[in-house]
């Protein structure tokens, strides 16, 4: 599976913006489907992920209520919706695929494939 994520950019405080993870391949629907972020100087850190069918998600604490994951497997691509943007949420984005999906995968190493990354920045 390749990802090509996108949607990323520049945006105040407050405001949205939905990133968007294209994957290749037939098995998308097979694979459950993760963000992660990486902020400079920190360490990557476990955003949401999605079931193969979307039927369940988990969100990391910092982010629910704000941002929501979806996916389409008629159009092989997984989405991030950002809403009430905070500068903290500054990062590098990445989606991922897994093959397995706990209900709760929040580490990297439970995902096989990774995307190269799309920049968010919030400014205050």
């Amino acid at each position: 599976v390749q990802l090509q994520a996108s949607g990323g950019g520049l945006v105040q405080a407050g405001g949205s913006l939905r990133l968007s993870c294209a994957a290749s391949g037939r098995t998308f629907s097979s694979y459950a489907m993760g963000w992660f972020r990486q902020a400079p100087g920190k360490e990557r850190e476990f955003v949401a992920t999605i079931s193969w069918s979307g039927g369940s998600t988990y969100y990391a604490d910092s982010v629910k209520g704000r941002f929501t994951i979806s996916r389409d497997n008629a159009k092989n691509t997984v989405y991030l919706q950002m809403n009430s943007l905070k500068p903290e949420d500054t990062a590098v984005y990445y989606c991922a695929a897994a093959q397995y999906y706990s209900g709760s995968s929040d580490t990297s190493n439970e995902y096989d494939y990774w995307g190269q990354g799309t920049l968010v920045t919030v400014s205050s």
